[in-house]
């Protein structure tokens, strides 16, 4: 008991309540991750992980920022002639637990019909804040916009996909860049125009 009473006071009683609630959280999605994994993951995980670990076309964790979440994926397609068209694709994760390998399926599927697919890491709950994760989203499409030729991409054909809590991500990073866009003297490291689409898929 008197454990229990100096872990309490040691952790802070708000911290645990917000543990035990994405612990709850966690047990209601499980279900549905479940189902997921027994329908697609046993027939394909094998190859799909063969592919993001070993295929030279996938170009793991390149750098685009300072934090130690901002990291990107690469899915090239095998023929290099000519500029490709770019995703540029922000994960879903309900905002706690997104990670960019995620869009393995999509970057190989993408990159076998010819699009050069980036796939965007991003800080999650509780390392940021929703502030942090449009930051890191933001200076990942820059990235891409500013560097996706040396990789035989298009920087003038570049579309943004988000995913879930990706897709809420990556509004809120496009209405940022927006705004800041307006404002007078104001440094920005990509345009809104430099974006040919944007696609939320079950977003908010």
């Amino acid at each position: 008991m008197l454990t229990l009473i100096s872990c309490i006071l040691l952790v802070g009683y708000r911290w645990i309540t917000r543990f035990l609630a994405l612990a709850c959280y966690a047990m209601l999605l499980m279900p549905g991750f479940l189902q997921v994994f027994y329908a697609v993951h046993w027939c394909c995980t094998d190859i799909l992980g063969y592919y993001y670990f070993f295929s030279s076309q996938v170009r793991r964790s390149i750098i685009y920022g300072e934090q130690p979440r901002n990291r990107l994926d690469l899915y090239l397609p095998k023929n290099s002639s000519g500029s490709k068209p770019v995703v540029a694709f922000v994960t879903g994760g309900a905002w706690i637990i997104g990670y960019k390998a995620w869009g393995a399926l999509l970057g190989k599927q993408l990159a076998e019909r010819d699009i050069i697919v980036a796939c965007i890491d991003y800080r999650n709950f509780p390392q940021g804040t929703i502030s942090d994760m449009v930051k890191d989203a933001s200076q990942g499409i820059s990235f891409v916009c500013n560097n996706i030729a040396n990789y035989g991409g298009d920087p003038n054909r570049v579309y943004l996909i988000g995913q879930s809590a990706g897709a809420h991500i990556a509004a809120c990073a496009l209405l940022d860049q927006a705004i800041k866009e307006c404002g007078e003297g104001e440094n920005v490291a990509w345009s809104v125009s430099q974006i040919k689409a944007y696609i939320g898929i079950s977003g908010g």
